[in-house]
């Protein structure tokens, strides 16, 4: 845990470890481009910046406590600069 904890970029795997979200549901926000990831060149590997994809999971996860579906969520996001 501690060498998760200390990336810089860490793996779909990780990041569903450190979230307690489920895989399956980070794989489908990646796909709906609401996670942003790089991709090593050849191996494909999609890495996750740590920091960062842990707070969007966080609020993401947050807003559907909220009841907002994921096109409100998604809108969101694009409406916000950052």
């Amino acid at each position: 845990m501690e060498t998760i904890l200390a990336s810089e970029y860490i793996t779909i795997g990780e990041l569903a470890m450190l979230t307690g979200c489920r895989y399956s549901t980070l794989k489908f926000y990646t796909e709906e481009g609401m996670l942003s990831y790089e991709q090593a060149e050849q191996n494909l590997t999609r890495r996750y910046r740590r920091k960062k994809s842990v707070e969007r999971v966080e609020w993401i996860c947050a807003q559907r406590r909220e009841g907002r579906s994921v096109q409100e969520i998604k809108r969101l996001l694009c409406d916000s600069p950052g």
